[in-house]
């Protein structure tokens, strides 16, 4: 390949890397405004996990094709299209007061993001040998990070200062100077010409070895249920949590979730680097991926247990250790064929948002059990038993995982 290392990093990594930011602060940005957001539009617990979670049914729905798509097309050209209905959804979102247009929009905002981490790893996959995708995929994840960390202080500070819908004005103006970034520097991969051979038929049919995989399941029924617990909390329920159950302020809040995301940017780049370099070693990803795992269901029982006198280390840790979750993506790429790249990701990445839809809903769903307290706020006993029920899925999700197989 003549174009160099740091042409590939400025032109590949760095743009699709932007698109995961903006994927990850469209994803967290209700964290720190759904308060506000909720007393303006007079939206019960079960209503904003509801509007909030739109966003990852549409995005799950959509990873089938997503993958059929980036497979024959490639991630620039899917992203660029892709990105336009994210830029409708948030200039809809800005100006519209009714529940449903509202929700049609966060659902447009989850479709026009739904390939930018998909997008990035194909692209990666593509102008990177495998054995470096630990740590290449750890960095585009990180910028995933940034856009979480985005989506605390400085929303905040944008709340405070604008309130919430122009927010998501700026949103849609930074995602169009991406779009026209992307479609403009982003180079061809140069084997879309054979990947446009395939028929569209041609490609469902290979994807169903994905879903015949033991080894398919066995990764992604535990990244699903960590994964839906993580982005549900990271997304929205950490910051009613911190309220409600530990009693604290909104800009200290912010601050905490500041720690829970600034976590997850150590954790991706960290724990990529530790699994990159743990090969040379012959112990896989898959390895790093289960013992990470195991550590953020130990920090959520630290959650459950109500130790609040932590909950900067906790949620710092719970950001961490949580982030070992995107070690599947390399996980699933060395273990299947390049050209199923594309399709075995979002096979997987479906799973996972599939399963945040559900329980960022069912979370509003049990607290909305309890009567909503005089000042407003949610009963901390049904968030303790929401808590205390996706810790106890995670932990039978892990002994599925590590249960010993017949070779």
């Amino acid at each position: 390949m003549s174009t160099s290392s740091s042409r590939i990093f400025l032109t590949v990594v760095v743009p699709f890397g932007v698109g995961y930011y903006v994927s990850y602060l469209f994803r967290t940005v209700n964290v720190v405004i759904s308060g506000a957001m909720a007393e303006d539009l007079a939206l019960t617990a079960a209503d904003l996990g509801l509007l909030t979670s739109i966003y990852f049914i549409i995005f799950a729905v959509f990873q089938t094709p997503l993958g059929i798509l980036l497979d024959r097309y490639g991630p620039r050209r899917t992203q660029v299209f892709l990105l336009s209905f994210a830029i409708l959804g948030s200039v809809l979102f800005a100006y519209s007061e009714n529940f449903l247009v509202l929700s049609i929009a966060r659902g447009l905002i989850g479709l026009g993001v739904s390939g930018c981490l998909m997008a990035a790893l194909k692209a990666n996959s593509s102008w990177f040998a495998a054995e470096r995708l630990p740590l290449i995929n750890g960095i585009t994840v990180a910028f995933g990070s940034f856009g979480a960390l985005s989506a605390t202080v400085p929303v905040e500070w944008l709340f405070q200062l604008l309130g919430w819908r122009p927010i998501f004005t700026i949103l849609a103006v930074f995602t169009m100077m991406l779009l026209l970034a992307t479609w403009l520097f982003v180079p061809e991969e140069e084997d879309v010409k054979e990947r446009n051979l395939l028929s569209v038929r041609e490609q469902f049919s290979e994807l169903a070895l994905v879903y015949r995989s033991p080894f398919f399941w066995r990764v992604s029924v535990i990244t699903l249920v960590h994964n839906a617990t993580f982005l549900s909390y990271q997304s929205l329920w950490m910051g009613p949590w911190l309220r409600d159950v530990g009693g604290f302020a909104p800009p200290e809040i912010a601050n905490t979730m500041l720690l829970f995301n600034l976590g997850m940017f150590i954790g991706v780049i960290c724990i990529g680097a530790i699994a990159s370099k743990l090969q040379s070693f012959s112990i896989r990803p898959i390895f790093v991926l289960g013992v990470g795992v195991s550590a953020s269901i130990l920090t959520q029982i630290c959650f459950v247990c109500e130790l609040i006198q932590f909950k900067d280390w906790l949620c710092f840790f719970f950001g961490f250790f949580g982030s070992a979750n995107l070690l599947v993506y390399s996980v699933l790429t060395q273990d299947f064929p390049k050209k199923l790249t594309g399709r075995v990701n979002t096979a997987s990445n479906m799973l996972s948002f599939v399963g945040a839809f559900i329980v960022q809903w069912g979370i509003g769903l049990v607290i909305n059990q309890w009567p909503v307290r005089v000042n407003g706020n949610y009963d901390p006993a049904g968030h303790q038993l929401a808590f205390s029920l996706l810790v106890f899925f995670e932990i039978c999700a892990l002994v599925y995982f590590v249960w010993p197989r017949k070779k």
